[in-house]
């Protein structure tokens, strides 16, 4: 009887053995959020898409391959962006296309074409303002995982020679958009990176503009990706 007892025992050890080894098989093989890799949604422009460069240059792209280099698997951008796009353009396509309120982490650049066409810098203040407050629910609430980037001065382009404002009332109106978003972005504990300042360094260094002479090149939209990527990384880990 005594030996017929251990048998059973041992019979039911092994079978917890195998269990135990079976589930331990299946959680190593259940792919993490970080086997999934993280989602990144990039809301702005034409500076957003990379007008004039190829979507491996846009700074969105980019981020993603610093990212990936970085041994931090970022799924391809959904980019909510189209040249020409106002703070109001960009909120009717949110409207339309409801992105989800899970991503990983979400960048905003907009307002130089409210700039560009004269617009009343009171619907900039606002729509950036209800702007800003999307990227934070899109990254499911977490505002730490948002990364607001200031427009660049479009004043030192040969673009803006054709443009009867000049150089300095063009820098004028894009620092006063910058400082209400600064204000506004860093009031609500949000990133914001200041690319402004080396933006105008294009003025004597032409390879840091697109073949169009007036949206930034891969080299530029490259250096916005180094400024942010860092920050990314922080927030992610």
């Amino acid at each position: 009887m005594k030996i017929f007892i251990a048998a059973i025992l041992l019979l039911g050890l092994n079978f917890s053995c195998s269990k135990a080894q079976k589930t331990n098989k299946q959680a190593a093989a259940k792919p993490t959020n970080m086997d999934k890799g993280i989602t990144y949604l990039a809301l702005g422009d034409s500076y957003t898409i990379g007008e004039s460069v190829s979507a491996e240059d846009s700074y969105p792209y980019q981020i993603k391959k610093l990212l990936n280099d970085a041994k931090i698997p970022v799924e391809k951008p959904k980019i909510i962006a189209t040249t020409g796009w106002t703070t109001t353009d960009l909120l009717g396509a949110i409207a339309t296309e409801k992105p989800a309120s899970n991503y990983s982490f979400v960048t905003l650049l907009i307002g130089v074409n409210n700039q560009y066409r004269g617009y009343d810098l009171s619907l900039y203040q606002k729509e950036f303002t209800t702007l800003l407050h999307k990227a934070i629910s899109f990254a499911n609430g977490d505002k730490s995982r948002v990364f607001v980037i200031s427009i660049p001065d479009w004043g030192i382009t040969p673009f803006a020679k054709t443009d009867g404002r000049g150089a300095y009332q063009i820098g004028k109106e894009i620092d006063n958009y910058n400082a209400f978003a600064q204000e506004i972005t860093l009031a609500a504990g949000v990133s914001f990176t200041n690319i402004t300042p080396a933006s105008k360094n294009a003025a004597t260094d032409s390879t840091l503009l697109a073949k169009d002479g007036l949206h930034p090149s891969g080299k530029m939209y490259a250096a916005w990706a180094e400024a942010v990527v860092p920050k990314i990384i922080n927030s992610l880990n």
